[in-house]
């Protein structure tokens, strides 16, 4: 007949063996639970912003302008999502508070699972940021000069090499050496898509790039990002008043209203789109 204590260790150890196959059944729906998270390039969940309208004395602000207002959008790996919205709606505020230029008032932004505010040096080591705007290039610079200082800005270990990357992927590798002041708009936004592919981001924020672009040369920037979302599974997120662009070139879009998301209208017809605008002005 075994003894007390025998009979008291089994069932401590029957006990101890079902909390673990508990705790590993936990552990198996957290990973889960990770990875459908992980999933998402981009997360951004109730944030808000606001910027005081200065008056003539400069601590007392006459009134202040809303922004964002609880912004909610995710984003997955891989694919290009439309931001769309009438002027003042807050689409290039909420790129720069993504790109850590400014930080929300309340709210939480993360770039592959770095939160925006709090891990700010890793997040700018994952995203290419373009405001598609001209100033932002050197033109008394040749384009191969230009992308040799935004290496050594971002310490880029093999410049050259992936300058010459940059170049290929940008279709500028004929123009690399010619001086910037010659370029026409087009090369010059390819150039400054070139810029921000040289340390190989995982996430492309693009503030209408595309912006005062013959026809043209919009096709031939439109075409280079999506072959970077083919290639290189690169996620971007591209805010633009080019509903046709929209609705060929993304995976997804938004609709920015008074610094909220107020639809998800389905892509591939720039005519919903435009009924999803209008709708707003209702």
């Amino acid at each position: 007949m075994p003894r007390r204590g025998s009979r008291n260790r089994a069932v401590a150890s029957a006990t101890s063996a079902r909390s673990c196959n508990r705790l590993d059944s936990t552990r198996s729906s957290v990973r889960v639970a990770d990875a459908t998270v992980a999933h998402a390039a981009v997360e951004v969940r109730g944030v808000e912003k606001r910027f005081p309208v200065r008056g003539l004395l400069p601590w007392k602000p006459k009134g202040i302008v809303h922004a964002l207002r609880g912004v909610d959008l995710s984003v997955p790996e891989g694919t290009i999502h439309g931001v769309i919205g009438p002027n003042g709606s807050g689409k290039s505020t909420l790129l720069r508070i993504l790109a850590t230029l400014i930080i929300a008032d309340t709210g939480a932004a993360s770039v592959g699972a770095w939160d925006v505010a709090r891990d700010a040096g890793m997040v700018r080591r994952l995203i290419g940021f373009s405001t598609g705007e001209e100033r932002s290039l050197y033109w008394r610079l040749t384009a191969r000069q230009n992308l040799e200082f935004a290496a050594a800005l971002h310490h880029v270990s093999m410049p050259d090499t992936a300058i010459r990357g940059a170049l290929r992927l940008a279709g500028l590798t004929e123009a690399a050496d010619r001086p910037v002041s010659g370029f026409s708009q087009g090369m010059s936004r390819r150039l400054s898509l070139a810029r921000a592919l040289l340390h190989e981001p995982e996430v492309l924020l693009l503030d209408e790039p595309t912006r005062s672009l013959d026809p043209v040369a919009k096709e031939e920037f439109q075409h280079a990002l999506t072959a970077l979302r083919t290639e290189r599974g690169l996620t971007s997120v591209v805010t633009t008043h080019d509903l046709s662009e929209a609705a060929t070139m993304c995976d997804a879009v938004s609709v920015l209203w008074q610094g909220r998301v107020v639809d998800h209208p389905p892509v591939g017809d720039a005519s919903a789109l435009e009924a999803s605008l209008r709708g707003l002005r209702r």
